[in-house]
């Protein structure tokens, strides 16, 4: 295809997107989301011209996504996966490899989380035989503390992974230290919160090994998609061969012989000069992305900053507009950071003359989305009544986040004429249940 075709295909696509003009919003009738995707041309010229180009793996564009957003957080590598959940999975599951030699997770070791949370923070341990140790959260900032951490750290204990609640962080710069005076692994779950700062630093720099997920509710979007990152190599390394089948080697689809060793090794007891593009060094999986999962992301990057500002904005609308509403305990972020949020949580007190139920109803009616936080508490779930697992002190908190916690939507497609209505709406339902 020529350039000049090509530019000509990607100016008509410009012009397809121009005819879907956005609507005015109508209190009560347009619904006003949780949470979605911000897509603008640009978006769509680049999933086209992926497109166009039949970039239908993990290629060009991938790599030059992992470069540009390793660089926009601060670490050194970062691998792109197919979802935010396989980014949890290949991070955890890469503290156990043979390569780690004294320091990898053996089936039986433990792993400190929280209970109020979403599963695929969790899963991740029971996948790999480990043992999740649950502590609790506090009612304001959703996360977890130092002190309850500390007090969960037992002889099995390995590694910490926590993710930073509805983009609000955990004392993560604290539990770094921790980690590493006690030589526990952090892995960060940073799904809901690129673009929060903690004490001046991108979250997602501070684990040695972070994740991000770039589902349509997230930060940036690539449909589906998700990232592993870190600044070790040797972690890198890991991620790259259980992401990539299992394989030993690190040639690019379509490259041969990076290393010049491609017939000349012996590994295992494969015979000596094995085809290296077919030597095995983990039990690893198929969990990479696409090029045109890429390219949208590249895209959506550019507008990173953006986002972040108008999720902070529409969530300082809200606090600002709630501030003092009797029956809700409203949020705070934690001492030190600048969050990126995901949401706005709100728990119903206990002498609240309304249950949540009932709010929850009452937005709907007007077409205002809601969620609860996540799982609320896991150990409530079926899935997890037959587990293996532990906890320290009491889940207090984490079960009044699964009986009275919501939250309504701050993504930059909200608008501030769509948060004044939310308020307005939450302060009626409030004024009539107290009669």
């Amino acid at each position: 295809m020529s350039g000049a075709h090509k530019d000509d295909i990607l100016d008509s696509v410009r012009t397809y997107h121009q005819q879907f003009e956005t609507k005015p919003f109508v209190p009560g009738s347009t619904p006003i989301l949780v949470s979605g995707a911000v897509l603008n041309e640009d978006d769509r010229v680049a999933m086209v011209e992926a497109a166009l180009d039949l970039r239908i793996a993990a290629g060009h564009f991938a790599r030059k996504f992992e470069f540009a957003f390793g660089r926009k957080i601060g670490v050194r590598k970062v691998h792109l996966t197919n979802s935010g959940s396989s980014a949890n999975l290949l991070a955890l599951t890469a503290l156990t490899s043979p390569l780690l030699e004294d320091r990898r997770l053996q089936p039986g070791d433990e792993v400190i989380t929280v209970a109020a949370g979403f599963p695929t923070t969790v899963n991740p341990i029971l996948q790999n035989g480990l043992v999740p140790v649950f502590v609790d959260i506090d009612l304001s900032t959703h996360n977890t503390s130092l002190e309850k951490i500390t007090a969960a750290i037992g002889p099995k204990t390995k590694a910490i992974m926590i993710a930073h609640a509805l983009g609000n962080p955990f004392p993560v710069a604290e539990v770094r230290e921790l980690c590493d005076e006690h030589d526990l692994f952090l892995v960060e779950d940073n799904c809901d919160a690129v673009g929060t700062t903690y004490q001046g630093h991108n979250t997602g720099t501070f684990g040695d090994l972070s994740t991000v997920s770039f589902y349509p509710a997230h930060h940036i979007t690539m449909g589906e998609g998700g990232a592993v990152m870190t600044d070790n190599v040797v972690l890198a390394r890991i991620i790259e061969s259980l992401r990539d089948w299992g394989r030993d080697c690190w040639c690019e689809p379509g490259e041969d012989d990076r290393c010049h060793l491609r017939f000349k090794q012996q590994m295992g007891t494969l015979p000596q000069g094995y085809d290296h593009k077919y030597i095995f060094s983990h039990v690893g999986y198929n969990l990479k992305a696409t090029d045109s999962q890429a390219a949208l992301g590249l895209s959506q990057l550019k507008r990173l900053d953006d986002f972040t500002a108008k999720r902070k904005h529409n969530f300082r609308r809200l606090r600002d507009g709630l501030d003092g509403i009797e029956g809700l305990h409203l949020p705070e972020p934690t001492p030190g950071s600048d969050p990126s949020w995901f949401g706005f949580p709100m728990t119903v007190a206990e002498d609240a003359p309304f249950a949540r139920r009932e709010l929850v109803d009452f937005l709907d009616l007007r077409k205002i989305g809601t969620r609860l936080l996540f799982a609320g508490n896991l150990t409530r779930h079926p899935a997890y009544q037959e587990r293996n697992y532990r906890i320290v002190g009491d889940l207090t908190n984490s079960d009044v986040i699964a009986e009275r916690t919501l939250w309504v939507g701050v993504y930059p497609g909200i608008t501030d004429e769509m948060i004044d209505y939310v308020v307005e709406s939450i302060h009626e339902f409030v004024k009539r249940a107290r009669g």
